[in-house]
């Protein structure tokens, strides 16, 4: 009896160390990074159906169809905001992006699941993207650095970055007056 009682406490403990052994880890909650974009006065949460026009420049941008047909953002005014999900090498990360007047004023890598790569959490990285916008090519107007040994995660943010702008002026023109 002992015995299996111990085993079922070792599994148990395995288990909740997964996400570590696979390098997840969890830097900021998303509601707090949403709640702190809007100075503690969230808007309700919208979504944005990525079909037609719209989901062929996010495939365009991304280098593939977007796994979402869907993504939930928030918005005031010419802000918002956007919890984006894009796969690294292996593993999605999540990055918040806080969009205003057509520029990224905020970037925070709230959950990271690669083994490598990690780097691009730092605010030393993420401030390079404050204040891009997109070119008409629908690239970054900002040149970005990149970080030895994680070429594919700054890859993965700049193409995430872009889509944060793409869908921020999709929608800007949608409530457009």
């Amino acid at each position: 009896m002992k015995n299996n009682v111990l085993k079922t406490l070792l599994i148990c403990a395995a288990s909740l160390n997964v996400g570590n052994a696979l390098g997840e880890q969890e830097y900021y909650a998303a509601d707090t990074f949403v709640n702190e974009a809007f100075d503690h006065a969230t808007p309700p949460a919208n979504s944005l159906w990525l079909t037609g026009k719209l989901g062929e420049q996010a495939a365009t941008i991304l280098g593939h169809p977007p796994r979402n047909l869907r993504e939930r953002y928030w918005q005031r005014g010419n802000r918002s905001v956007w919890i984006l999900e894009e796969v690294g090498k292996e593993h999605p990360f999540t990055v918040g992006w806080v969009v205003e007047d057509e520029a990224i004023t905020d970037t925070k890598v709230l959950v990271y699941r690669e083994t490598r790569g990690w780097e691009v959490r730092y605010p030393a990285f993420t401030r390079q993207f404050n204040g891009a916008s997109l070119e008409a090519g629908m690239e970054l107007d900002t040149h970005i650095d990149g970080i030895s040994g994680a070429t594919l995660s700054v890859r993965v943010m700049q193409r995430m970055g872009r889509l944060a702008l793409l869908l921020h002026r999709h929608v800007m023109l949608a409530n457009a007056p």
